[in-house]
């Protein structure tokens, strides 16, 4: 068992669902020479600050290269795999699995979304030590919007005419506006006990704890597939 410097349980789960529609088998897709999931799994693995690492997935396939990333995966999931489901059930659901087949409870929770490839390590053991450091209950992973200015955001009716979502930010200058925040998949930490109370990983009291917005990229369609190789070739 990996000590913590809270003394406490820590369980990483990487959701993984096999019916990815915009990327199929998007999981697993090669990124830069290695299945997806390989990276976040190899992530959690240098952290070093986790008891147990499940992968939960209802897929055969990505289990096996789960399991060969060096990874658990010790059952298929068999519920909230569709579209509707949010990505807390199948995290609490895997949860309540896990405890009962080890007959233990953990304390702390972080999800790693496998989309995520570029977050490593050094990201997952920071975001963890600040939500220990601060006695935080749920903290979620966030980047700082940077030359896409969110203030200038607007929506385009049929004959391509703006409708501003911020009008009052067109009479400031750029440098004087606040800097406005996006969630990402990356890290997701909760205390496990108020995560089952909540039901969700935007419970009370929430914060977010900012990362370099080059770890951030979530990969969702081959627009952001691009884009992560992109980043990951200047990265490394």
């Amino acid at each position: 068992m990996v000590e913590t410097n809270s003394k406490q349980s820590v369980i990483a789960i990487i959701p993984a669902r096999g019916g990815s529609k915009r990327i199929p088998k998007k999981n697993i897709i090669d990124f830069n020479g290695k299945p997806m999931i390989s990276w976040t799994i190899q992530a959690a693995i240098n952290a070093e600050i986790f008891d147990e690492i499940i992968v939960s997935t209802d897929d055969n396939e990505i289990a096996k290269i789960a399991k060969q990333s060096g990874a658990s995966v010790p059952f298929l999931r068999d519920k909230y795999n569709d579209d509707l489901s949010t990505i807390s059930q199948a995290t609490i659901y895997t949860l309540e699995e896990i405890e009962k087949r080890n007959k233990k409870e953990y304390d702390i929770v972080v999800q790693l979304m496998s989309n995520c490839p570029i977050r490593n390590d050094i990201d997952i053991k920071t975001a963890y030590e600040n939500f220990i450091k601060t006695n935080s209950k749920f903290q979620l992973s966030c980047f700082k919007f940077g030359w896409m200015n969110p203030w200038w955001a607007c929506k385009l009716d049929k004959k391509q005419s703006p409708e501003f979502v911020f009008p009052q930010a067109l009479k400031q200058r750029s440098q004087d506006l606040e800097n406005l925040y996006c969630p990402t998949g990356a890290i997701w930490i909760a205390n496990i006990k108020k995560l089952k109370e909540e039901k969700t990983f935007y419970g009370k009291p929430l914060t977010f704890f900012p990362i370099n917005w080059t770890s951030a990229v979530d990969i969702d369609d081959y627009e952001d597939l691009e884009m992560a190789k992109s980043i990951f070739n200047l990265k490394n």
